[in-house]
């Protein structure tokens, strides 16, 4: 899904996958499903940090996250799960 405006933090597919400890196919998949907005070119995606942040915060309960760890095993799991 694109978005018509530019995304205020951007970053690649792989940094968005390292920032929320998922793998980069899980965030294609999550963009194709409407759950995080897509940015950029067809050959080059990018995404809003802050974007994923915000998804990262609910899937911990809305509780800050702790250090570079985002559930109890230091990786997030699909918002579908």
């Amino acid at each position: 899904m694109s978005g018509d405006s530019e995304p205020r933090r951007p970053v690649t597919t792989e940094l968005a996958a390292l920032a929320v400890g998922v793998t980069p196919a899980t965030i294609r998949k999550w963009a194709s499903r409407g759950k995080i907005t897509r940015y950029g070119t067809p050959g080059q995606a990018i995404y809003d940090l802050d974007e994923l942040m915000a998804i990262a915060v609910r899937k911990n309960g809305g509780a800050p996250l702790p250090g570079s760890c985002f559930g109890e095993d230091g990786l997030l799991a699909d918002p579908d799960e």
